[in-house]
């Protein structure tokens, strides 16, 4: 795996977990966790926030590096 790669895991996989967590708390006002864990929709949302981080954010934070590097 290049590095390219590396560092998009490195910082998309925990924002994934991290707002996957945060988004449950919020809403066990509502559903208590356990419940929240036992529907699909917890598992939709994790992979979507993974996908997300890993794709869409670890790319920018990438280029923002690359840039950075460039100009000094």
């Amino acid at each position: 795996m290049n590095d390219r790669w590396k560092h998009q895991v490195k910082t998309g996989l925990p924002w994934g977990i991290f707002m996957t967590v945060l988004m449950a708390l919020f809403q066990m006002k509502e559903k208590p966790l356990l419940i929240q864990l036992n529907e699909g929709q917890f598992y939709f949302r994790l992979v979507c926030f993974l996908l997300f981080g890993v794709f869409v954010l670890g790319y920018s934070s990438w280029k923002a590096l690359v840039n950075r590097r460039k100009k000094g």
